[in-house]
């Protein structure tokens, strides 16, 4: 029966992988995802069964970190979009849980099923399905958000599974399987019962965090949305304002055209002019969009900023929620950024183009000397003593639900976030 034992190997390394490629995220499209972990994956399990097949369970059971845990874990890095906590910690946790399911039925085979593989491979059959249904429906979609949005706080998790990996194969399998070691039966189940505690409480520590992600990003929706409306309110107010002193403007310039003063009026009439366009605040004809302008415009006044702002968008009809949430925490980040130069230093620049095919916008600031982000990588997400924050990850998340992209790098001593999303989602 020892085909059973084969088929049942080749059956939990196929779904380790189905495991760990449910959770985690590749920098790559699916297609080439699959294609790349066909050719190198594939291989490696067949030769890792092949190997249980000639050398015996007990053999490759000792050298399985070394034949299968390593090979795969340099080649997930090298395909991963995280390379830091968050994939170390869901590359060990898929390892560990697999490892699990096989520790228990060689265990049950042993004891129950009088080791002809029956139960071991009717017991892996069943229960691997059942992971990976509980990972599909209860787990996935809150994962991949948690590894999205938080970036840091992965490496103590990371280093508690990787250690419970290598305590639960050592004890497993060294210096011989744990079925001859009898008297050490007793810690080796205590040591499988411990593991669910263990990710019960990790789960429910990231759970907290995802929790705390959610609320700290409705806070940044609501603040986006009380700035737009109190840039509105103060626009009603400036131009009630305007309508009350163009009165008095009406009077003065009729009393020099009266008295015959041309050149005076004109002169009047330019100032009145500037005066009107420093009061209007007007950017762009959207009036929502406008608001934004209107409000971080008199922010980096205050700051001293140079600012500069190119927006070429006409009376479309744009989503101006989420345009407003772009718009409001990439000028919030702006603004956080240049409270931290001198003076002289601040410079900002906003573009905004209207396509018919994409809507552009460009956010560059001046940043921190030493301050480096690769582009298509976001800065920490710890606001307190950095440049950039939690905003961009609202940023990320708003254009990917425009069908488009954020991306944001440094270059020449400027910070820079480009958005670009299809104008065919909101048509």
């Amino acid at each position: 029966m020892t085909w059973l034992r084969d088929l049942s190997v080749l059956w939990s390394l196929f779904h380790i992988l189905i495991i760990f490629m449910l959770l985690y995220r590749s920098r790559f499209d699916r297609r080439r995802t699959n294609f790349l972990t066909g050719i190198t994956m594939g291989p490696l399990i067949l030769l890792n069964v092949a190997g249980v097949m000639v050398f015996g369970a007990e053999v490759m059971g000792q050298a399985f970190i070394l034949t299968c845990t390593l090979p795969s874990l340099v080649f997930f890095w090298f395909i991963s979009k995280d390379k830091k906590g968050s994939f170390f910690f869901t590359f060990c946790m898929a390892d560990t849980v697999a490892l699990w399911v096989i520790a228990v039925t060689n265990v049950a085979d042993f004891y129950l099923g009088n080791q002809q593989y029956v139960v071991m491979f009717l017991g892996r059959l069943v229960m691997f399905p059942m992971v990976e249904w509980f990972a599909v429906r209860c787990l996935r979609k809150p994962y991949l958000e948690l590894q999205e949005s938080v970036t840091s706080g992965w490496g103590i998790f990371a280093g508690m599974t990787a250690l419970y990996y290598v305590l639960l194969a050592v004890e497993a399998n060294f210096p011989v399987v744990i079925t001859a070691r009898e008297q050490e039966l007793p810690s080796f189940f205590l040591i499988l019962a411990l593991m669910p505690m263990t990710y019960a409480t990790i789960f429910v520590a990231l759970y907290r965090q995802l929790l705390l992600y959610r609320k700290r990003q409705a806070e940044r929706v609501l603040r986006a949305q009380k700035n737009a409306l109190e840039s509105q309110l103060d626009n009603q107010q400036r131009i009630r304002r305007m309508k009350h002193d163009m009165k008095g403007h009406t009077v003065t310039l009729s009393g020099l055209l009266a008295a015959g003063k041309l050149k005076e009026a004109q002169e009047y009439l330019k100032r009145v002019e500037v005066e009107m366009d420093a009061l209007s605040g007007q950017f762009c004809v959207n009036s929502y969009l406008n608001a934004v302008f209107v409000h971080y415009f008199q922010k980096l006044e205050e700051l001293g900023a140079k600012c500069t702002i190119d927006i070429q968008v006409g009376e479309e009809e744009l989503p101006f929620m989420e345009l407003c949430q772009i718009l409001s925490n990439g000028l919030e980040n702006a603004c956080d950024a240049l409270k931290g130069l001198k003076r002289e230093e601040r410079e900002v620049s906003v573009q905004m183009k209207y396509s018919k095919a994409y809507l552009l916008i460009r956010i560059r600031n001046r940043c921190r000397e030493g301050l480096h982000v690769e582009r298509g990588m976001l800065p920490s997400t710890e606001k307190e003593g950095q440049d950039h924050g939690f905003g961009l990850l609202t940023v990320q998340e708003v254009a990917g639900q425009l069908d488009g992209e954020m991306f944001c790098y440094t270059e020449n001593g400027n910070f820079v976030l480009d958005v670009m999303v299809s104008c065919h989602s909101f048509r």
